[in-house]
């Protein structure tokens, strides 16, 4: 006997991590909608705890300001004091673990859901671009490092379906998943930060032929 009844896609690892992530509500995003809280929150998320006092170095703002900003931030649960460091002086803070989606389909309907999501996204991509060409930029001058063959900047160009492009996407997001799972608190002497960036997206229509 033959079973003809439709059988349903199972999602991918990819696709049930997504439904995972946080979706930022309007409030978390208008608390973020801040040029430093965006910094301050990408390097919690970049390079793990950190105090008032060390961000306040890194970002050459004073503590009281970068404190202020913390506890914003914490308002909204974005962030949250780490449960096993610091003391009553000296509070360490530390980004949940988890992803989090800027692009929330009820704020999107609004022109101040669409507002404020626009400037959380034009501010932490920046951030990460001016990154990128710092790294660049770096490696033309300091050439020959150990970290010239292990680095990847690399793009390309493809015709797609948008359901080929999701595909591709999950395929991506898998691989980048179970890296971020097995290295996550990883420590040692070579071991630094890594940023992971995967973009996927159609290119402007010409009009011209296809």
């Amino acid at each position: 006997m033959t079973d003809t009844t439709p059988q349903q896609d199972v999602p991918t690892a990819a696709e049930e991590r997504r439904r995972a992530d946080r979706v930022l509500d309007t409030g978390a995003l208008r608390a973020l909608a801040h040029p430093l809280r965006v910094k301050i929150y990408d390097i919690l998320s970049q390079y793990g705890p950190q105090t008032a006092s060390s961000l306040a170095a890194q970002l050459g703002e004073s503590s009281g300001a970068t404190s202020y900003h913390l506890r914003a931030l914490a308002k909204h649960a974005l962030i949250e004091e780490c449960p096993d460091r610091g003391t009553g002086r000296e509070r360490w803070w530390q980004r949940p673990v988890g992803g989090v989606t800027f692009a929330n389909e009820e704020a999107l309907k609004t022109p101040a859901g669409r507002s404020v999501t626009q400037i959380v996204m034009n501010e932490f991509f920046r951030n990460r671009h001016d990154q990128l060409m710092a790294y660049i930029d770096s490696g033309i001058v300091n050439h020959g490092g150990p970290w010239d063959d292990a680095a990847l900047i690399s793009t390309a160009s493809a015709r797609l379906t948008p359901e080929q492009s999701k595909e591709l996407s999950l395929k991506i997001m898998t691989l980048i998943d179970d890296a971020v799972a097995t290295y996550r608190d990883q420590t040692g002497d070579d071991v630094r930060p890594v940023t992971i960036r995967a973009d996927i997206f159609p290119l402007p229509d010409l009009g011209g032929p296809s």
